[in-house]
C-alpha cells in the first residue's frame, strides 16, 4: 500500500508526487488504530524502520513509544525529503530519528545494532523479501521483536460489485507482480520468517470491515481508497494495463457505493511479529 524499499530500478506503483505523499500521511492515520493495536516495542531503545517513506509511521512510533529513537531507512530521495520535512516540523521529535537512503538488502549498519524494528508495506514492493528479512535480521540484537504488516489483495471485496473496480484491481495486482513485487505477500511472512531464521513468529489477520454499523468511517474508507486506486491510474494507463474508459469507470462505480446506503467494505491484511535469536 505504500513505500518501496529496494533496487533503483523498481517502478513503484504509485509515483512520489506530492498528492501521493499526502496520501500515505492519511493512510496512516487512518489504519493507525487497527496497525498499532497489538504492537508493543517496551524496553526498546534502538528502532530499524525499513521502508519509512515520508515517515507517516514514523512520527506514530515516537508518539506511541516515547522511549525509541528511530533510524529511519528508504531508498528514495523524494520520500526522505518528505519525511525530512514532516519530521522538522514536530519538534517533540527532535533528536529521535535519523534518515538514510539506503537499499533495504543491503543495511549500511553494522551487526546488533537495534533491539527491534518495523517495516509496514513495504515487503509487497521489494523484488526479495528474503534478501530484506535476512539483511533486517542481521542488524538486531538477540531477543529483537520484529514486527511486519502486509497487504493480502485476495481479500478485497466492495458491494454493490463494481465490474470496473474489479477489472481495475485485477490490473493494479498484475502490474505489481509483472514488476517484481507481491501483493499477497501477507500470507506468506509466516513462512518468509521462518526460513530467514526468525524464531517465536506469529501472524494476525487485521480487517477494515464495514458496512451499515458504521457508516461515516465506511464512507471515510471508500473516499479514501479510491484515492489509493487512482493514485496508480497514470502507470497503469502507460502500462496499457487498463483504459480510460476502465478508470472513469472506477470513479463512477466508486461514487456509487460511496453512496450507497447499505455499502459494504472489506479488506484484509497480516501482521506479523517474530523474535531474532
Amino acid at each position: 500500500m505504500s513505500d518501496p524499499s529496494s533496487s533503483t530500478e523498481f517502478p513503484y506503483l504509485h509515483g512520489f508526487s506530492e498528492v501521493e505523499q499526502a496520501r500515505l500521511v492519511k493512510q496512516a492515520q487512518i489504519a493507525e488504530s487497527t496497525i498499532f493495536h497489538d504492537i508493543d516495542y517496551a524496553g526498546a531503545g534502538r528502532l530499524l524502520e525499513v521502508g519509512s517513506g515520508v515517515g507517516a509511521q514514523t512520527e506514530i512510533l515516537l508518539r506511541r513509544f516515547p522511549a525509541l529513537h528511530a533510524t529511519c531507512v528508504d531508498l528514495s530521495p523524494a520520500q526522505l525529503g518528505a519525511a525530512s520535512r514532516r519530521l522538522s516540523a514536530m519538534p517533540w521529535l527532535e533528536g529521535r530519528y535519523a534518515l538514510h537512503q539506503a537499499d533495504a538488502t543491503d543495511l549500511p549498519f553494522a551487526p546488533r545494532s537495534f533491539d527491534c524494528a518495523f517495516l509496514c508495506w513495504v515487503l509487497e514492493h521489494v523484488p526479495s523479501p528474503a534478501r530484506v528479512l535476512n539483511e533486517v535480521r542481521r542488524v538486531l540484537s538477540p531477543g529483537s521483536p520484529v514486527y511486519i504488516t502486509e497487504v493480502m489483495n485476495a481479500s478485497f471485496l466492495l458491494d454493490p460489485y463494481s465490474p470496473n473496480v474489479w477489472r481495475y484491481w485485477m490490473a493494479f495486482n498484475d502490474f505489481q507482480i509483472d514488476s517484481g513485487g507481491d501483493p499477497f505477500v501477507g500470507a506468506k511472512l509466516g513462512n518468509l520468517l521462518l526460513a530467514g531464521g526468525y524464531r517465536d513468529v506469529t501472524t494476525q489477520i487485521k480487517t477494515f470491515h464495514f458496512d451499515n454499523r458504521e457508516p461515516a468511517r465506511r464512507k471515510t474508507m471508500i473516499a479514501f481508497w479510491e484515492e489509493l486506486l487512482l493514485s496508480a491510474a497514470d502507470q497503469l494507463l502507460a502500462e496499457g494495463k487498463v483504459t480510460d474508459e476502465v478508470v472513469e469507470g472506477v470513479r463512477r462505480e466508486m461514487r456509487q457505493v460511496q453512496n450507497d446506503p447499505d455499502a459494504v467494505f472489506f479488506y484484509s491484511f497480516v501482521q506479523a511479529r517474530a523474535t531474532v535469536y
